[in-house]
C-alpha cells in the first residue's frame, strides 16, 4: 500500500455507529478513520473484520456469559507472544457484585464495571518467578530491574488485547479500565495480590446492551502514525483532519465536542492530570518491585 493510499486525509467524513465485523471492507476502514477509504483492495478475512469493528463497550445487557467463556478468553490469551516464554503476568476474573462495586469505586467510580457479568483484571505477575526462585534456592536479582517490570507489563497487555478479540468475536464486547492504576496500592489490598504483583488495568467482558450502543471510534490516520525506514516528522499540521474528524464522531455520539488534540494535551500536562498515577515510582517500590 502507498502512503498516498494509506491517507484519509481531506476525504469526506464517513461516521456511522451501527458497523459491524459483517461490513465491507471500505466501510469498516472508513469508520476506523472516519474518512472514506481509497478502492485499494485489501488482503481481507473475519478476523481483521473482528479487528476493525471494535468499539469500547460501557454498557452491558444483564446476561450472564456461556459456561466455559472464562476459561475460552484465558486460553486465548494464553496464546498470546511471551518474552521469552516467562509468562509474567496473570488475571484475576472478579464476578462478585460487591467486590466490583468497591473495585468500580477504586477505578474512578467507572458504572461499566460494576454493570459488566464478568471483569478480568490483568497483572504483572513477578511474583512466580520469585517464588520459583526461592523454592529451588537459586538468584533471582534481575527481577530488581525495571526490564522484567517492562516485560510483565507488555506480556499482560498482549495477553489482554487477545482475550478481547477472542470476546468480540463471539459476539460479546469490552473495555479496558485503566483506571485500576488510580489507585493500586487499594487495589493490591482488595484482590490479596502479593508483593510483586500489579494491577495494569481492568477489562469489562458483556453483552452489549443494543440500546446504548457506542459508535466505533475513529482514529489518527495512517498518514501520522505509520513511518517507513526511518521517522520523518511531518512539515505540517498532523492532526488538524483528526480533530474535525473527532468532534463531528463526538457530535454524532451526542458528546460535547472537543477537539482530539486539546483533550490529549489536558491530559498530559502535568503531574495533576495524571489522576493520582504521578506517584507510580513509590507505589510500585512499596508493591515490592525493584525498578533498578
Amino acid at each position: 500500500m502507498s502512503a498516498e493510499a494509506a491517507s484519509t486525509t481531506g476525504d469526506p467524513l464517513v461516521l456511522r455507529s451501527d458497523v459491524d465485523a459483517s461490513d465491507t471492507p471500505e466501510q469498516l476502514l472508513a469508520a476506523r478513520y472516519g474518512r472514506a477509504w481509497s478502492d485499494q483492495a485489501l488482503p481481507w478475512n473475519e478476523v481483521i473484520a473482528t479487528l476493525l469493528s471494535h468499539r469500547s463497550v460501557r454498557a452491558y445487557l444483564p446476561k450472564a456469559l456461556p459456561d466455559g467463556t472464562l476459561e475460552t478468553l484465558v486460553a486465548a490469551a494464553q496464546s498470546a507472544s511471551s518474552s521469552s516464554n516467562l509468562q509474567t503476568w496473570s488475571v484475576i476474573a472478579v464476578t462478585d457484585p460487591a467486590r466490583k462495586d468497591r473495585l468500580a469505586t477504586l477505578a474512578a467510580d467507572q458504572d461499566a464495571v460494576r454493570e459488566a457479568p464478568l471483569l478480568l483484571v490483568w497483572l504483572a505477575d513477578l511474583s512466580r518467578l520469585q517464588r520459583l526462585g526461592d523454592a529451588r534456592d537459586r538468584a533471582v536479582e534481575g527481577l530488581a530491574y525495571l526490564e522484567l517490570l517492562f516485560v510483565a507489563i507488555i506480556d499482560a497487555a498482549l495477553a489482554a488485547q487477545n482475550a478481547l478479540v477472542a470476546a468480540e468475536s463471539l459476539g460479546l464486547g469490552g473495555v479496558y479500565i485503566g483506571a485500576m492504576r488510580n489507585r493500586p496500592a487499594e487495589v493490591a489490598a482488595e484482590l490479596g495480590l502479593p508483593p510483586q504483583v500489579f494491577a495494569v488495568f481492568g477489562l469489562c467482558i458483556g453483552y452489549p446492551d443494543p440500546a446504548r450502543q457506542s459508535g466505533v471510534k475513529p482514529r489518527l490516520g495512517q498518514n501520522v502514525v505509520l513511518h517507513r525506514e526511518r521517522y520523518v516528522v511531518p512539515a505540517r499540521d498532523e492532526v488538524a483532519d483528526y480533530d474535525e474528524t473527532m468532534e463531528a464522531f463526538q457530535r454524532e455520539q451526542a458528546m460535547g465536542p472537543i477537539p482530539w488534540s486539546e483533550r490529549v494535551l489536558q491530559r498530559v500536562a502535568g503531574a495533576g492530570s495524571l489522576s493520582g498515577r504521578d506517584q507510580m515510582r513509590a507505589i510500585l517500590e512499596a508493591l515490592g518491585f525493584g525498578l533498578r
